[in-house]
């Protein structure tokens, strides 16, 4: 696709809402490329990666491999993740600690709206389709009650979980950094982006990279051969996430993390009327308006985007 260089901003932004999704744990980039409409193509260029291409680089030299993997995509959709990691991710961590309610609510709006979206995308919606969507809500709904792991920062360990984690943030309605939650590493991954700590960084960055070119080609397969069932999967897998979004929650018990701060290990949902404490209900209920709203806008701005692409 020939692209000029306002598409290839427009992709920087959209690297940009991936990457800020991705920070959040209870919401997935990848709901945002799908929405973003650059799903497929981002789930096709990954895929692209083969050990073939040494033998390319080797006959038709550096330009012809960074023509087959769609490389100036790529360069625009990670510099604008990256770029959104490192701008926000001090802004996310203070907002989930002094505002939890306003930004949980504002993604739970984010996530209904992608919730409709995505469904709205399966054109044979048969009884197969139904109960595939059915388990998605099961998987996703049974991950988010899964306990948190104790903490670790050895090397091999940030490697592991980089390859896990990538996983779900490429998967609508998986949040690959609530994976790092439970596996007890996300507040070291943040940490080492605040402290410059490029070695974690690296180290974690090649575990996402390993994770995310053998994934990608499962997903490629599955959505040129079972596109319906695939995307109701998706579906099931942001409804039954909802629950790890939902703004009032009741903290059950906690575990203290490293740094020695209380950390809520089990929560349960409850309505604002039962929330202990300010519920800010009429902020919240806004900000998920707005949240909801936002995936319709960011729809319309892509579709438009597209159709003068094509013209």
């Amino acid at each position: 696709m020939k692209r000029n260089f306002l598409d290839y901003l427009w992709l920087f932004f959209k690297g940009m809402a991936m990457g800020a999704a991705d920070i959040v744990p209870g919401v997935s980039g990848g709901t945002i490329a799908f929405i973003s409409g650059i799903y497929e193509e981002l789930i096709s260029t990954l895929s692209q990666f083969k050990i073939s291409l040494i033998s390319e680089f080797k006959n038709k030299g550096i330009k012809a491999v960074w023509n087959t993997v769609n490389g100036n995509f790529l360069l625009a959709i990670f510099l604008g993740i990256a770029s959104s990691i490192l701008l926000l991710s001090e802004l996310v961590t203070w907002l989930l600690d002094e505002e939890p309610i306003l930004i949980w609510a504002f993604f739970f709006g984010l996530v209904l709206a992608s919730i409709l979206y995505v469904f709205k995308k399966i054109e044979r919606l048969n009884a197969v389709a139904l109960i595939v969507l059915l388990l998605g809500v099961f998987i996703a709904y049974q991950i988010t009650k899964l306990e948190i792991l104790n903490s670790s920062e050895s090397y091999p360990y940030l490697f592991l979980s980089g390859a896990i984690a990538i996983c779900a943030m490429i998967l609508p309605g998986i949040s690959g950094a609530f994976i790092l939650v439970i596996m007890g590493v996300y507040s070291t991954v943040l940490q080492a982006i605040n402290d410059k700590d490029f070695l974690k960084i690296a180290t974690f960055g090649f575990g996402a990279l390993v994770g995310i070119l053998y994934f990608s080609k499962i997903l490629k397969w599955l959505f040129a051969k079972y596109k319906d069932l695939t995307l109701a999967l998706l579906t099931g897998f942001m409804a039954g996430a909802m629950v790890k979004i939902w703004p009032w929650k009741k903290v059950l018990t906690e575990h203290i993390n490293s740094k020695g701060i209380p950390v809520p290990l089990r929560e349960e949902c409850v309505l604002p009327y039962e929330y202990e404490g300010d519920p800010q209900l009429f902020a919240a209920l806004t900000l998920m308006l707005i949240g909801f709203l936002l995936i319709f806008i960011f729809d319309f701005i892509s579709v438009k985007t597209k159709s003068l692409e094509s013209s």
